[in-house]
This record gives structure tokens, sequence and C-alpha cells, in this order.
């Protein structure tokens, strides 16, 4: 058995908690804030997070949103620029008759939720169909992304249509991977502008 001093046991305290504050912050060892989970009534979604400030509160911007794509339109659109927002991903295909069915109720819940910003993600098609999909059906009022190799669909880990993303001003990601009716969108469309 080895006896210490007193002195030597403080010497060796301050060494231990710079050792255990490393290991549990320390984005290898699992810990640390940049990591967040968010569990889904269909799905779980791991992203990787980071804050940034400029001149106001640190804005959170979720791994999924760190993606640039086109719109069906052509332009750049890029996915953080709706971190800090409340705001609805909406993953369609212009072929899915449950896509077309619900899409006046999309179109409807868009235009009243000016708080909330939408997003349409297309794919599983080519742009052409995309730009006649979002003419025919009134879906002019938010932007639409032409997403044609579907990377979008995969950083939400999405792999059928309809589905939806809804995210927080927090940073927060749930993805719901099941057909939603306009009412149940709405009430989580009203969930997210309060929060």
């Amino acid at each position: 058995m080895i006896f210490r001093s007193a002195s030597s046991r403080r010497a060796a305290l301050p060494a231990l908690v710079l050792l255990a504050v490393a290991a549990c912050g320390s984005p290898t060892a699992g810990g640390g804030a940049s990591t967040a989970t968010t569990t889904t009534t269909t799905t779980t979604t791991s992203a990787s997070a980071t804050s940034t400030t400029t001149s106001g509160p640190a804005v959170v911007v979720p791994e999924q949103l760190r993606f640039t794509a086109k719109t069906v339109d052509g332009a750049d659109f890029s996915g953080e620029s709706l971190a800090g927002k409340p705001a609805v991903l909406w993953f369609w295909a212009p072929w899915c008759p449950k896509c077309q069915r619900e899409a006046p109720g999309i179109a409807s819940t868009a235009k009243g939720a000016s708080s909330v910003t939408f997003l349409g993600v297309a794919a599983l098609d080519k742009e052409p169909a995309m730009r006649e999909f979002v003419q025919r059906f009134g879906l002019g009022g938010f932007t639409h992304l032409a997403d044609v190799d579907s990377a979008v669909w995969k950083r939400f880990g999405v792999t059928a249509q309809p589905a939806y993303a809804f995210i927080g001003r927090d940073g927060k990601v749930e993805v719901e991977t099941s057909q939603l009716g306009e009412q149940e969108l709405k009430d989580r469309v009203a969930a997210l502008a309060g929060a």
C-alpha cells in the first residue's frame, strides 16, 4: 500500500479533473454538445449540430442542413439558410399518387403559416416533371429542390414519399415517414411555430 501526503494528493487533483473533462467533452468519446439525438414517431435521427454566432444568439445548424442543392428552377439553395428558423421539408415525387392527393393541403398549409418556412424536396424523377407538378398543384408559394440524385433525401433518412422533416428554431429535427392528413400537418406546423 502506498501512502501519499495530503499535499501530493492535492497536486494530483487538477490533473485528474482535466483528464475527466477532456474525456467527457471529446467528440470521439461520445460526449459533448456537438451531438444531438432526435427520436420521432417513425425514425430515429442522429445529427451533429454546431452553433454559429453573428450578432444575436447562437444558431444551431443541424448536420442534415449542411447541404447545397439546385431548385426546380435551377437556382442555388443552401440548407444552412434554414438554420434558426422553424421549417418543414416535404419530400415528394411527381408521379406519386399520395403526393398528388396531399399537394393542395400542403399548398394551403404553407400559405397560412407565415412564420414557418416550407421547402419541397422532389426526387425520383427529372426536373421538367418536377416543375410541372409544382405548377399543376399551385405549389409555387415556396421553394422546391430538384433532388435528382436523392442526396437530400438520404441526409434525412428518407427512402419513400411522402415524408416530412420538422425543424425547430433550436435545430431539433424530427422526420416523419408516413403521410399526414391536412389537419394533422396544420397542427404540427402550429406547434412548430409556437416553439
